[in-house]
């Protein structure tokens, strides 16, 4: 791997493009070609000694090697951003607020290996991919975590108008920003809405322009994907809460044991991916109007009420783990 000095040297002295040189112990005359070379060379040799060993450590950090996405063997710090998903609405923890994948990874992560793990969640219900970015990135980056996970972008589908350029914008420079730093990212898809949700087909091709981002955008920056929308299992009616939008207990169980596996964490393979036994599906016919219209009564008009009344989801919601503190180990839960 070149350093950005031995980079700059292939590059003007390989193209042809060798600069003229006036060194002053021959009175200011110019040398080209074979001469100019020759004191290229010289004074790249220079520059590499005087930095000296610290500098050939450093080589390695280059922004090409790390968007190879080297997969740590062990994760000293993981840190989670995003919206309700990451913050882990629909599992409760028991205790008056929620767990979650993101918790439930960071368990598995410590669980697997010897080395301690410390955890942070700053994900709060509500915000749109911007919001995400602002609010929570620098934060996270400041961190110095060995692991960042985001998904964000739902809540702009669902909320209005929609910009796809922001929203890419917004995924392009939490990419980068967080792989320019060394983290390894993680992020996901999400599955059809239109299998999940009563209104879900009036955000199926949204859903699908935020897929193609969120996996055109990390290809580029090297980012790990699990690509949930590409698995029949993300749409069984039994990982998904009542309100047709977040996942339940065993979806969220689901969505740390694919994470798990995608990160090659030791324990985890593609089980996860099975349809738990004993067959379900959506209901259909007149028990589908009937829950729709529940549906509707519960979740869409309170929903918009607030909307109404300007009243943001995530309003006085803190986060709720704002500081990387150690993941005790526990019991396998899978």
């Amino acid at each position: 791997m070149q350093s950005r000095v031995e980079s700059a040297y292939f590059v003007v002295v390989r193209r042809g493009k060798t600069p003229q040189l006036t060194p002053p112990q021959h009175g200011g005359a110019r040398f080209t070609d074979t001469r100019s070379r020759f004191y290229l060379q010289r004074i790249f040799w220079m520059v590499i000694r005087s930095r000296g060993a610290e500098s050939l450590h450093r080589w390695p950090d280059d922004l090409e090697w790390r968007r190879k996405n080297r997969f740590v063997t062990t994760i000293r710090r993981y840190v989670a951003i995003g919206d309700s998903s990451t913050e882990g609405l629909e599992d409760p923890d028991g205790n008056g607020g929620y767990r979650g994948w993101a918790d439930r990874l960071a368990q598995h992560i410590a669980d697997a290996q010897d080395e301690p793990l410390e955890y942070a969640n700053l994900a709060i219900r509500g915000l749109r991919m911007k919001e995400i970015r602002t609010s929570q990135l620098d934060d996270a980056l400041g961190m110095r975590p060995d692991l960042l996970t985001v998904f964000g972008g739902v809540n702009d589908l669902i909320g209005g108008p929609c910009d796809f350029d922001s929203i890419r914008a917004d995924y392009v420079i939490i990419f980068g920003q967080a792989r320019s730093q060394g983290a390894t990212v993680l992020t996901f898809t999400m599955p059809d809405p239109a299998a999940i949700n009563p209104l879900g087909r009036y955000w199926r091709d949204r859903a699908a322009k935020l897929n193609t981002i969120i996996r055109t955008e990390a290809e580029r920056h090297g980012v790990v994907v699990m690509d949930f929308e590409r698995y029949p299992v993300a749409t069984d009616p039994r990982l998904w809460f009542e309100d047709h939008l977040h996942g339940n207990e065993l979806g969220h169980r689901t969505v740390a044991a694919a994470l798990a596996w995608r990160l090659s964490v030791d324990g985890f393979d593609e089980g996860w991916a099975e349809l738990p036994e004993g067959g379900s599906a959506w209901p259909k016919g007149r028990e589908k109007l009937r829950g729709d219209f529940d549906w509707a009564r519960n979740y869409v008009a309170p929903w918009l009420g607030k909307g109404i009344r300007g009243i943001r989801q995530g309003s006085g919601v803190q986060r709720k783990r704002p500081i990387p503190t150690v993941v005790p180990k526990g019991p396998p839960d899978r």
